[in-house]
């Protein structure tokens, strides 16, 4: 791969097939430049956006919880009591997170969901999210970040509603909600 990379720094962009792709490059970090895309197709990945931009993005709140992984208040969030039907993406990036099929009341005061979108039985390879440690009040729990542009949503806890028996704590400030067409 590094190879067909390497090969490719010559070309320029403009004569190629151009593809946004968000997405990881081998190491770990975003990646910066043109990438392999499907079926071998020159793409280019979107940079990150500095801290800066994403100030200039996001409100005030929607910062602090997603990119400093902050937590809003209890029953502070608009779609705790959200009913309608659809589907709740990153505030950050749009990518789809959660059905509202799968959100529930579970009384803690943030929307909860049983699954992330995309979950088949307990593979979530196919989800919008990472579940990430986070030791950082002293004791183990999962983080849940966008798997696109990595920003804070909640945390998953082990007592929600069976199948899975998963509690999925999202901040409301870190959704946008897209109701189902009819």
């Amino acid at each position: 791969m590094a190879r067909l990379l390497w090969l490719f720094r010559g070309l320029t962009l403009g004569a190629a097939p151009r593809r946004a792709v968000r997405g990881r490059a081998g190491g770990g970090e975003l990646c910066t430049g043109p990438v392999l895309g499907e079926a071998g197709s020159l793409a280019t990945c979107e940079l990150p956006l500095a801290k800066s931009e994403w100030q200039k993005k996001l409100t005030p709140e929607q910062f602090y919880v997603t990119r400093e992984k902050g937590t809003e208040p209890p029953f502070s969030g608009i779609y705790l009591n959200n009913k309608e039907a659809g589907m709740y993406h990153c505030v950050c990036c749009d990518s789809p997170l959660f059905s509202s099929e799968k959100k529930y009341c579970s009384g803690t005061g943030w929307p909860s969901f049983s699954e992330a979108h995309g979950t088949s039985g307990s593979d979530e390879s196919h989800t919008g999210i990472l579940r990430r440690l986070d030791t950082s009040l002293g004791s183990a729990r999962t983080e849940v970040v966008c798997k696109q542009c990595e920003a804070h949503l909640g945390h998953v806890f082990p007592d929600g509603p069976g199948p899975n028996g998963q509690r999925f704590c999202i901040n409301s400030v870190a959704l946008k909600f897209k109701p189902r067409k009819h």
